[in-house]
């Protein structure tokens, strides 16, 4: 049995006691149940019960919990099994905060089982202010660390689920968000398939998501939410989709207001429902009634819809008999926000970060140093730990705290904020530049200076929850906002040894004209524990080993229009100039090695690809190999390379181990035109990333 999936005999007791249930209700009750805060019917003997939870990288919204780094840095771990087991904590936490909220009769929003992750929309430009709450840009990377996250938190007991996740937003959606009410994303069928759509499909085949939520924006003309296409061909039909489909918030809405393919909320909920839509998170379905009775709709979709809510609810324990003797209903209070979870915490976070570049300064020797600068405006800020979707933490460590509990009391810690992250001036009495002065005398005064740049949630997230208001929760560009600039500019000019730390959700090109710094880690948004991991990292403790999910471009004027969603141009598949770091891209304080790449094709077809790691450098240290694959003479359609393959290793100095990947024919296969998985390229090369190769030829 696949892992995820329902006992098969159990799936049909509960959809018998599913259609049971529906067959008892009349319709006015029916349509309170299919909106995302249900009423209860007591007749029944069913409860209340809000659909609407959130848990991108831990239970969020919902008071205190273990806040894990954001989506994109668990993308950077490379570590499916890593972001599993985070899952599973997850889920752990998110039962034991359910069962005491509904001891205490809370059955409020944020409290149930439902769970509206993960993200796992192609991060196809740094503009989009959401590409935080995603795994990267690639579809096999997305897939990989997507399919772990649901195993993890819907558990692997063929006979109930742990937690419900829900993969999010079908489809074809990322930005701009000022526009996603109204915007028509047009994308050809090669880049639908080969591009969009891969990381939902290995989601509900392989994960066995229980839901999938559908996207504001229409699809070639049709609204996500309400395409035939998309929830009931290739969602039900194609992959085998038996979950529930549930709409993005207030999004039937916008069939009538933003795209103007309906004229009435009768009319726009009809379309949604009958395309495959089961769940409105909003109000639009409470219109069915008239829907039904002004011959709109049929009554016997919203049985259909409805048998797979109440399906759902059964496989969590919510419902009836279902609900004793559960095997996750008795999870302790105190498993939320233990110190299990924290250590795993610290590990992710460890995992997720970023060398991109070390001249010799890293890892900071603290016995050479008398004093050490940390500057800037994410230096002690927990807004840039946490990105957005996150609950609250009860200990979060900020680098300044980080770097404050890792160097010795020999070691003096100066701190100056330098800036805000986007204002100049800082206080709104003074003149522009109002921190520099500060920042620069702490400077001067230091061995070393730990300038802690990049954004946090007010910058870059979601069209209404973001602070930056004027571009609706995108960034115009990834260059720094211009009062860090003038910091930076400000301490490079002091001649102090920099390590520069970028705090960011997305891709960013600090330096634009000017030299790099001695040293740059990337950060993203690392979670409660973050600055300590970030301290561990800068003096030495732990080695990196996280790798870019994303890539760095050197230019806004390098992109695309953020408004064309054709994928030439785009990420490392596409893209064709020299970036500021690749995708993959991560440095280590080791050195590993390969010994060449052994190949052989099997008589199924499968290509194994295998080398010999060893570690040349001066600690032990974790690694992640990435296989990618090449077809050369292919076209300038097709991408310049894929990865294919990735494997983390840990070697102590010295040792050695052997690598195999083994890549099935129909993933050497190229899209053609129209979607398919078709053409069979004459030759492929594999080339490895990770580990250098002292001999080239």
């Amino acid at each position: 049995m696949p892992t995820g999936a329902i006992d098969p005999a159990l799936d049909a007791v509960y959809r018998q006691r599913a259609r049971d249930l529906v067959a008892g209700m009349e319709l006015e009750e029916k349509v309170l149940q299919l909106v995302h805060g249900a009423a209860a019917l007591e007749r029944l003997g069913i409860p209340a019960y809000n659909w609407w939870n959130e848990a991108l990288h831990g239970v969020a919204r919902a008071g205190v919990a273990t806040v894990f780094p954001q989506a994109i840095a668990l993308a950077a771990t490379f570590d499916p099994a890593l972001v599993g087991e985070i899952a599973d904590a997850v889920a752990t936490e998110a039962r034991a905060k359910h069962h005491a909220a509904v001891r205490h009769g809370d059955r409020d929003q944020y409290k149930g089982l439902t769970f509206w992750a993960p993200n796992v929309n192609l991060f196809r430009d740094p503009r989009w202010g959401r590409g935080h709450e995603t795994y990267g840009e690639d579809p096999y990377l997305t897939s990989r660390i997507g399919v772990a996250f649901v195993r993890g938190l819907q558990g692997d007991d063929p006979a109930v689920l742990k937690a419900a996740a829900c993969a999010k937003h079908f489809a074809v959606h990322s930005g701009p968000e000022a526009e996603r009410h109204s915007f028509d994303a047009r994308v050809s069928d090669k880049d639908l398939f080969e591009s969009y759509l891969p990381a939902f499909e290995a989601l509900v085949r392989e994960g066995r998501a229980e839901a999938v939520m559908g996207a504001y924006n229409r699809v070639n003309g049709e609204p996500a939410c309400g395409s035939a296409r998309l929830l009931t061909k290739l969602l039900r039909e194609r992959w085998g989709f038996d979950g529930h489909v549930t709409s993005d918030c207030w999004a039937i809405r916008d069939f009538h207001e933003g795209h103007g393919v309906t004229a009435t909320m009768e009319e726009s909920a009809a379309l949604a429902l009958r395309a495959g839509c089961d769940l409105n998170c909003g109000n639009a379905y409470l219109h069915l009634l008239s829907a039904v009775r002004g011959g709109l709709a049929e009554e016997r979709d919203l049985d259909r819809s409805l048998e797979r809510l109440l399906v759902a609810r059964f496989r969590l324990g919510l419902l009836g008999e279902a609900s004793d003797g559960h095997p996750y209903a008795s999870i302790p209070y105190d498993r939320v926000d233990c110190a299990e979870h924290r250590a795993l915490n610290l590990k992710a976070a460890l995992h997720s970060l970023v060398l991109l570049e070390n001249d010799g300064l890293l890892p900071l020797d603290a016995a050479r140093m008398r004093r050490i600068a940390v500057i800037g405006p994410n230096a002690d800020s927990l807004t840039a730990l946490l990105g957005n979707y996150h609950g609250t933490p009860s200990d979060p460590w900020t680098i300044l705290r980080g770097i404050r509990s890792i160097v010795p009391p020999t070691v003096e810690v100066r701190y100056a904020q330098g800036s805000h992250p986007f204002r100049d001036p800082n206080q709104s009495l003074c003149a522009k530049g109002d921190l520099l002065a500060e920042a620069m005398e702490t400077a001067s005064l230091c061995d070393a200076v730990v300038l802690c740049l990049g954004l946090d949630s007010t910058l870059e997230g979601e069209e209404g929850d973001a602070g930056n208001s004027f571009a609706s929760g995108d960034k115009p560009g990834v260059e720094l906002p211009d009062v860090q600039a003038r910091l930076l500019d400000a301490i490079r000019s002091t001649g102090k040894p920099i390590a520069l730390v970028l705090l960011s959700g997305s891709a960013l090109s600090p330096f634009g004209e000017g030299p790099s710094t001695g040293a740059v880690l990337q950060a993203f948004y690392p979670g409660a524990m973050g600055g300590l991991a970030v301290a561990k990292v800068l003096f030495g403790e732990f080695s990196p080993c996280g790798c870019l999910p994303v890539t760095f471009y050197r230019s806004t004027a390098d992109l695309p229009d953020f408004r064309d969603y054709a994928m030439e141009g785009r990420t490392y598949r596409y893209f064709r100039k020299e970036p500021l770091y690749r995708f993959g891209a991560g440095l280590s304080y080791a050195r590993f090695v390969h010994d060449g790449l052994r190949t052989s094709r099997a008589e199924d077809g499968t290509d194994r690809v295998g080398a010999t790691v060893r570690n040349e450098g001066p600690v032990a240290s974790h690694r992640v190999l990435q296989l990618y694959l090449r077809t050369p003479g292919t076209g300038p359609d097709q991408p310049i390379e894929r990865l294919v393959g990735m494997e983390k290793v840990f070697l102590e100095p010295g040792a050695s181990c052997s690598v195999e990947f083994a890549i099935p024919s129909d993933a050497r296969r190229l899209f053609d035109g129209a979607g398919n998985r078709s053409i069979v390229p004459s030759a492929v090369v594999y080339s490895l990333l990770g580990a250098e190769h002292p001999d080239p030829r």
